[in-house]
């Protein structure tokens, strides 16, 4: 089994789970069940906007995200 995509942009962001957790409004408990594929991510629009302003705060935008977070 693969790296989470996830994991990998979690990673390349400089965020650790509860960090990245943080900025987008959910737990680290969450982030690691998303990560591992224990859980399918499902998120509210703030936490999709949160996602996009981070995501364009470090050059990267929605579109860049995979189509699924889980490992492959």
């Amino acid at each position: 089994m693969g790296e989470s995509p996830l994991k990998k942009l979690r990673e390349e962001l400089g965020f650790s789970q509860e960090e990245f957790a943080r900025q987008i409004g959910t737990s680290a408990r969450t982030i690691s069940r998303w990560e591992t594929g224990d859980s399918v991510p499902s998120f509210t629009i703030a936490q999709m906007k949160a996602l996009d302003e981070l995501l364009k705060a470090n050059g990267k935008s929605l579109q860049d995200l995979p189509d699924t977070f889980a490992a492959g």
